[in-house]
């Protein structure tokens, strides 16, 4: 079972078995089972993080998204 870890103004960490798709259903190669993915959307290796977070200042909201029901 993949595990996502959400890091303080960085990105999710992914780890465990899993499998990335892109938006039409294709399998996208990662040949780990740990990767980092992109959460401030600047990275240049989308939908991977580069660290390009720390330069923008990227800052996550904090706590649980509230949704309306």
């Amino acid at each position: 079972m993949a595990r996502i870890t959400p890091y303080r103004d960085g990105p999710l960490l992914v780890r465990g078995p899993f499998t990335l798709t892109d938006q039409d259903g294709n399998d996208i190669p990662v040949g780990r089972e740990t990767i980092a993915l992109c959460r401030c959307g600047k990275s240049r290796i989308r939908p991977f993080c580069d660290g390009t977070h720390q330069v923008v200042r990227f800052k996550a909201p904090s706590g649980l998204e509230q949704r309306g029901r």
